[in-house]
């Protein structure tokens, strides 16, 4: 019994100076295969925004001084947008309507009920691998009676021991414990980037069916004012002070409208079943009021920071890097598997053919098995297997890259975005006042004669464009915002 205890202590004497020690390769981050700022020039900054700012302090430069300090200290002390990865979606989602929305599908949509059992199960496996580096001690008892030649015999014994713990010299199973971790937050990582990319789906969705509502809006009112039209052009051709001619182009003119309402009669409700389907349950009937489509406070204002934010901000580049960690420590169990595995199998207990005598002295029994495996010849499969870590490192490294490349490429074209869908709305602003003033112009004319029709129904064709126009426009540069929002690494935080 003094033997086992000192081969105990010296077992654990070895482990305790083997505890750190993997073959794990040292691990270093690449380097991130992107610049160090995000582009600029003419496409990134808004001339409608650097014009009115221009106005403003033209304005300030022609009043007193006293109110050109305050402009300036005013200028000075303008508060810098927060990051997008620091504003939790509540904070940037201002709109309570799109709030409730996305609670809604946070609770419900499957997709990232999915990612969270996902986490759970790898979380687990992870637990299991950890569990691999101590024994795994059981208890057994047997009772056996038999008959052999007419004589009836008995043995009866209770033991606890450990079957075959492996003991980690090389550190094999701590690379296979830390490849589990990176697995896990990898996972977790994911879950988060699901719950980003659903929030920004939500919130698509939603101004989605807010510009098809504004478009079946305008149609309806189109179609209207086609029917007048229509109505009024052939009366006064059945009393010839019109042509035939002048009723068919109305006519033709009613029907494109009446089929524009179908198409957006029909877009309204597959938006509705879309933002349904995405919230995981029936949209609610008692939501908050909701803040009017081009509210331009719909949204809080964001800053990108430096691209190098993305690397720590952005999920899915997390992500990958857990993915890469997780491959190198792959390596250190392929390295250790080229060394001998040393397995210790012991009991204790105690042995008796009477049940009765099963735990007096002189019953007692122990055994103590170790075992030393020793690779000598396997046709180069740990080489083989060693060779499969290695690229599969490499390849982690260039999907590590690839990832970092492509949120680089999504920010840089999102900041574009932002700043021309703002010209961009501002020039459809003046097209609609400008199609509105030759609409109400060229009505005027045709009604004193002074006009053909031809041109009163193109003003109302162009106004009618130019409405549509400025709707498509307006969703575009929201629909931007959340883009930009999303691939900035914000949404994943809870409120």
């Amino acid at each position: 019994m003094m033997r086992l205890r000192q081969v105990a202590c010296a077992v654990a004497f070895a482990l305790a100076l083997l505890a750190g020690c993997t073959l794990d390769p040292h691990y270093e981050r690449p380097a991130a295969p992107i610049p160090a700022a995000y582009p600029k020039g003419d496409a990134y900054e808004s001339t409608t925004v650097a014009r009115t700012a221009a106005d403003a302090d033209a304005s300030a430069t022609s009043t007193t001084s006293t109110t050109s300090t305050t402009s300036a200290t005013s200028a000075t002390t303008a508060v810098t947008p927060a990051l997008a990865s620091d504003t939790a979606w509540r904070n940037f989602f201002r709109d309570e309507r799109l709030q409730r929305l996305i609670e809604i599908a946070l609770a419900n949509n499957r997709d990232l009920r999915v990612a969270a059992l996902n986490v759970a199960e790898y979380e687990a496996q992870y637990r299991i691998t950890r569990a691999a580096l101590g024994p795994s001690v059981t208890g057994t008892g047997s009772l056996t009676r038999e008959r052999t030649q007419g004589a009836i015999a008995s043995s009866s014994d209770v033991s606890v021991g450990t079957t075959s713990w492996e003991v980690d010299f090389f550190g094999r199973l701590r690379s296979l414990k830390r490849q589990a971790l990176e697995n896990y937050l990898a996972t977790d990582a994911s879950r988060q980037s699901t719950q980003i990319s659903l929030i920004a789906t939500v919130a698509t969705d939603y101004l989605t069916l807010l510009a098809d509502e504004r478009l079946l809006q305008l149609t309806e009112n189109t179609v209207k004012s086609d029917q007048s039209t229509y109505d009024v052009t052939r009366r006064v051709q059945q009393l010839g002070n019109a042509s035939l001619l002048d009723v068919q182009q109305a006519q033709n003119s009613l029907a494109s409208a009446k089929a524009s309402l179908a198409s957006y009669r029909r877009a309204v409700a597959q938006d509705r079943n879309n933002l349904a389907a995405v919230l995981g349950a029936p949209i609610p009937h008692d939501l908050p009021p909701a803040r009017a489509f081009d509210d331009e406070s719909m949204f809080a204002d964001i800053g990108a920071g430096v691209p190098s934010l993305l690397l720590i901000r952005r999920p899915d580049i997390v992500q990958a890097e857990h993915a890469l960690k997780a491959a190198n420590a792959n390596i250190g169990a392929a390295r250790a598997a080229f060394f001998p595995k040393i397995a210790l199998t012991a009991t204790a207990g105690t042995s008796s053919s009477t049940l009765s005598n099963l735990f007096k002295a002189g019953t007692g029994a122990w055994a103590f098995a170790p075992s030393v495996s020793v690779p000598i010849f396997d046709y180069g499969s740990n080489k083989a297997s060693l060779d499969v870590a290695k690229i599969e490192k490499q390849i982690e490294v260039a999907d590590y890259e690839s990832a970092i490349q492509t949120a680089f490429k999504e920010v840089s074209n999102a900041l574009t975005a932002r700043a021309t869908y703002v010209d961009q709305v501002h020039a459809d602003r003046e097209y609609v006042a400008s199609a509105q003033s030759y609409y109400s112009l060229a009505e005027a004319r045709y009604k004193a004669g002074t006009d053909s029709f031809l041109t009163f129904l193109d003003a109302q064709r162009t106004l009618y464009t130019a409405q549509q126009q400025l709707a498509t426009d307006i969703l575009s540069r929201q629909s931007n915002l959340v883009t930009l929002y999303k691939v900035l690494g914000g949404g994943w935080e809870g409120s």
